[in-house]
């Protein structure tokens, strides 16, 4: 068995797809949008083959969400070396984005960075 895709609900989906586009190789699909309700959604592919769906749809309401509670905490995206690791967290950093820890070695001995990235969902960069 694999995960087929993960899902996002997101308030601004053009940002958030330019940001996995632009920093991550994603390639979107078409926009689907159902006049009826208002819902639209992307899938964004890369290069393994994993996908996300990011959606939206007018109700959708803004909560302020702490980094620190139970539930999908971030989404991890593997970048192939640590020299990618570093280059693409300093490009992130210069471009306005929060980087919340690293790059760094960690105590199980993954080598990583996390950043705050759209709507303030937590992206981990790593090998």
């Amino acid at each position: 068995m694999r995960i087929e895709h993960i899902a996002l609900y997101v308030i601004d989906i053009e940002k958030t797809k330019d940001f996995f586009t632009q920093y991550f190789n994603a390639v979107p699909n078409e926009l689907y949008h159902n006049q009826k309700t208002g819902f639209k959604s992307y899938f964004l592919s890369f290069d393994d083959g994993s996908r996300l769906e990011i959606m939206t749809r007018p109700e959708l309401a803004e909560v302020e969400a702490s980094h620190l509670r139970c539930g999908y905490i971030h989404i991890a995206i593997s970048v192939g070396s640590k020299e990618t690791v570093n280059e693409l967290t300093g490009r992130l950093h210069s471009d306005g984005y929060e980087v919340v820890s690293g790059p760094r070695t960690t105590g199980d001995g993954c080598y990583e960075s996390c950043i705050i990235g759209p709507e303030n969902n937590l992206i981990e960069i790593t090998v």
